[in-house]
């Protein structure tokens, strides 16, 4: 006898699903079943180019950082080497937390979940023999995210690449770090100042840099639902534009240079749908309320990673299945750039076979698939319009929601984002725990695994090699100037010159991470979640 295998049919995110949609099921919603609109044009549904792929296949940016920054340099110019497009890094804890290698609080860490960079001097290492007027480079960096691009465009410069020729993105998205990350430093307000600087800089100096890329991805990985992840990750948006005009910026001159950064987890169709309906939102909420001159203003380009936390240790190798459905899903969701998560990273750091085969997952959907031949390949499917309409007027409540609290600042002070994932993230933990949703390898399709899957080791002695290198760097710097450098970061930080310039002539001068952080703690102080956050 087959019966029916669930009580209720729902979507990961828990959105009710139909036997089967039907034109009836846009027209309840609201939506118009014939005419979805075209690529390329306002809003954006089905994709902010008119051609997609069929002009330009997606980035294939592959996240890589461990150890040093050399050994990092080694696996950025393997993957170059085998087809990757752009860099992606991933730094370690202590970087992360503005701290540099030599930090007592840094003892353990360093160079363990990414690269350790404490000065300029690392960062050229971690750049060697790369052309940075050729290659996009993306930094997953917050707190101290003005310092780490100072590292960068001093390194490019001693390249010969003038400021303006560097492209890339850095992450630069503090309220995701309040809400579901924690690698916060600064209170809310001063991290802000922070961003808008960032922002005034670039858009002076580093015209082609992406000057943020707000992310839904680490909501997601908190155990948010899909309308959650957009819902949140636009609130802050917002959050970060009207900082920025307040500050006296005109909306053309940043929001061109914003991106997002999104989440692709199990459901296909649920995450294709998600895209779409972000896309569409976006154009909706800039356009209103901000009226751009420059259609650049209001598209969503956003970069993806498929779900590390779908990731299993129990067989791992059935990662390489979960690895794939995400990622076509991106795909088909119309992504602008591509991070594959290896199999084996739910139990220690790519090895470089597992990096390999993540990057060749990718290759495999763009030439083998068919899925970058059309433009939008699921629009038009009922059963996908319905859910992006649903996604869409979900999210908008929750951002108004938000706003009623007093915006995306306001409500992180309350704990309202956080107290709304959390609930998810239980919601979801007791549906596996009682098998209503079923995980391979977990609660279903259990068995003896015997498979060999060798891990990545990490050579203990990084810590102890770069507390040496910034010794001998602190013995041979000019510690007059260096000084003279800080003080001119607490003034500025105390007043409201933009700060950028003189952390660009820190780093120059061969002030560290650290140093150069906690110039800025002496005036803006640190900032603790609310107890119970």
């Amino acid at each position: 006898m087959v019966g029916q295998r669930k009580e209720d049919w729902k979507t990961l995110s828990g959105l009710d699903l139909d036997l089967q949609s039907t034109p009836e099921s846009l027209n309840e919603l609201g939506a118009e079943s014939a005419d979805i609109g075209v690529a390329g044009t306002p809003p954006y549904t089905r994709g902010i180019h008119s051609t997609m792929y069929r002009s330009r296949l997606w980035t294939m940016r592959q996240y890589a950082g461990f150890s040093s920054a050399k050994a990092t340099n080694e696996r950025f110019k393997l993957l170059l080497e085998r087809g990757q497009k752009g860099l992606s890094v991933a730094f370690d804890l202590p970087t992360q937390l503005g701290l540099d290698a030599d930090d007592d609080m840094s003892l353990g860490e360093v160079g363990k979940v990414g690269v350790s960079i404490s000065t300029v001097d690392d960062m050229r290492q971690l750049l060697e023999g790369i052309p940075l007027d050729k290659v996009s480079t993306s930094m997953t960096i917050n707190a101290p995210a003005m310092v780490l691009l100072a590292m960068y465009i001093a390194v490019a410069e001693e390249q010969g690449v003038d400021s303006h020729e560097v492209l890339g993105t850095i992450q630069n998205d503090i309220l995701k770090e309040y809400i579901a990350r924690g690698t916060y430093v600064f209170p809310p307000e001063q991290s802000m100042r922070l961003i808008t600087d960032t922002f005034e800089f670039c858009a002076l100096h580093v015209p082609k840099w992406n000057t943020i890329s707000i992310s839904g991805y680490h909501i997601r990985e908190a155990g948010s639902t899909a309308v959650q992840e957009v819902a949140f990750t636009l609130a802050n948006a917002l959050a970060y534009v009207e900082a920025a005009i307040d500050k006296g910026l005109d909306i053309d001159s940043f929001a061109p240079r914003l991106s997002f950064f999104f989440n692709c987890h199990n459901d296909f169709f649920e995450e294709a749908a998600k895209f779409r309906a972000a896309r569409s939102l976006w154009y909706e909420l800039v356009t209103e309320r901000y009226s751009p001159k420059n259609p650049k203003s209001s598209m969503l380009r956003f970069h993806t990673q498929v779900a590390g936390v779908s990731l299993t240790a129990q067989q791992p190798l059935n990662n390489i299945a979960r690895v794939t459905i995400q990622a076509l899903a991106a795909v088909c969701g119309g992504t602008q750039s591509l991070h594959t998560n290896s199999y084996d990273e739910a139990l220690g750091l790519p090895t470089e076979k597992s990096a390999t085969v993540a990057l060749r997952t990718q290759q495999i959907i763009a030439e083998e698939s068919g899925a970058a031949d059309v433009v939008d390949p699921l629009g038009g499917s009922y059963h996908v319009e319905a859910l992006t309409k649903r996604i869409h007027d979900l999210a908008h409540e929750q951002i108004l929601k938000i706003e009623s609290l007093g915006g995306s600042m306001k409500a992180i002070e309350q704990g309202w984002q956080q107290r709304e994932i959390h609930n998810a993230a239980y919601q979801h933990l007791n549906d596996v725990e009682s098998e209503k949703r079923k995980i391979v390898g977990v609660n279903h399709g259990l068995m003896e695994d015997d498979t060999v899957t060798e891990a990545l080791k990490l050579d203990p002695s990084v810590g102890n090699e770069q507390c040496l290198r910034l010794a001998e760097l602190r013995s041979k710097r000019d510690d007059a100037l260096v000084e003279e450098c800080l003080e001119s970061i607490r003034k500025a930080a105390a007043g409201s010159d933009n700060l950028f310039p003189l952390v660009l002539k820190a780093v120059k001068s061969d002030c560290t991470l650290g140093e150069i952080i906690s110039s800025m703690k002496d005036v803006f102080g640190t900032w603790m979640a609310p107890s119970g956050f």
